[in-house]
Formats: structure tokens, C-alpha cells, sequence
């Protein structure tokens, strides 16, 4: 009966699993938390600050 309800049967299945729980549970709060900031705090682009660099110049094609 101890190997039944020692920590290498079930009781010992039941923490890991919930342990488990508790591990997904704050990894998908935080990933709502993250989400719910990031929703609000919009990406900016300053146009007047882009730059070319030369290396790059013949990846693009001009329009005429």
C-alpha cells in the first residue's frame, strides 16, 4: 500500500501533473497579460528616418 500513495504512485502522478497545470496556467496567463499590452501600444514607423544602403540597392527596382 505505500508504493500505492508513495511519491512514485499516484500521489506522486498527481503533483507532477499538477505542477504541470500550474506551469501552463501562468504561461497562458502571461501570454494574455502580454497580449493585452502589446494590443494597445501600437508599432510606429518614422518615415522621415529611413535609410538605403547601397549593399542593398539591387534587391529593389525602380518605378518610372
Amino acid at each position: 500500500m505505500n508504493g500505492l500513495f508513495g511519491l512514485n504512485g499516484v500521489l506522486g502522478y498527481l503533483l507532477v501533473v499538477v505542477a504541470l497545470l500550474v506551469v501552463v496556467a501562468l504561461f497562458g496567463f502571461q501570454a494574455v497579460k502580454i497580449q493585452q499590452r502589446e494590443a494597445t501600444h501600437y508599432y510606429q514607423l518614422d518615415t522621415k528616418n529611413i535609410q538605403m544602403f547601397e549593399k542593398n540597392k539591387q534587391f529593389y527596382q525602380y518605378k518610372e
